[in-house]
């Protein structure tokens, strides 16, 4: 249901927030709302967008991911899984050295890459979303990370949601509005808007400075995955603190 309109409690349930902090940011005009006779509402497709560029932000802080994933996990259940963004990612799926050298050929070089793992059913679809996206609003993140993303999930172009991992050996301009290159590349598909934003939420509290490093040090893609799944486990027992 991409074009629900929610009130101010469901939305905040939605992304896990205070209702409280809800209504003072819509009041700043600090997130898309709407007042209808005198109370707020609130398009799912557009906050939608504004919840991925918030959390599109390695700063972003870490409790604030923590209960965006909880309200984005199952009915909001404690059971969440330990694997939420590895389970999504293969070797098949990772390549350390990237053939690409502008921000258009890593677009192309990514849906080359998801095509390897035999999950990709559409690869001008999804290219031509990624290149959308793009142009939309770049998803370039500070300290050389890149998270291209549709942006509107994508059930029909993958036989399931996958993620892929690339690095480049030098640093490209990707039109990070922080000025610096990027060589780290995350292309994540889901199927779902509810599981697009748990993953990403997920990927975010993954990206810690000494993950960063070490993928820029791995020197295979079964050591890249293997750093990110013990990440991973450590990130997702913080739910049980």
């Amino acid at each position: 249901m991409p074009y629900q309109n929610m009130s101010l409690e469901d939305f905040a349930r939605h992304v896990g927030l205070d209702a409280r902090e809800v209504k003072k940011l819509a009041e700043r005009d600090k997130i898309p709302a709407q007042k209808v006779a005198g109370k707020w509402r609130f398009n799912r497709a557009q906050v939608t967008e504004w919840l991925q560029q918030e959390m599109l932000n390695l700063d972003i802080d870490q409790a604030r991911l923590r209960a965006i994933e909880q309200a984005m996990s199952e009915e909001g259940s404690r059971d969440i899984s330990q694997h939420l963004v590895t389970a999504m990612m293969s070797v098949t799926g990772i390549d350390l050295n990237l053939p690409a050298r502008t921000k258009s050929s890593v677009l192309l070089e990514l849906v080359g890459l998801a095509d390897r793992t035999g999950l990709l059913w559409d690869q001008p679809g999804l290219l031509t979303a990624l290149q959308a996206r793009e142009s939309l609003c770049c998803t370039a993140l500070p300290k050389g990370i890149a998270i291209p993303h549709p942006r509107q999930p994508m059930p029909y172009v993958s036989a399931e949601p996958f993620i892929c991992f690339a690095r480049v050996s030098k640093g490209i301009g990707f039109g990070s509005p922080f000025g610096d290159l990027t060589d780290l590349f995350f292309l994540i598909c889901c199927h779902e808007d509810r599981h697009h934003l748990h993953v990403l939420a997920r990927m975010m509290r993954i990206l810690t400075d000494e993950v960063i490093a070490g993928l820029r040090a791995a020197e295979t893609p079964e050591a890249a995955l293997a750093l990110m799944i013990e990440r991973e486990e450590v990130v997702a027992k913080q739910f049980d603190k």
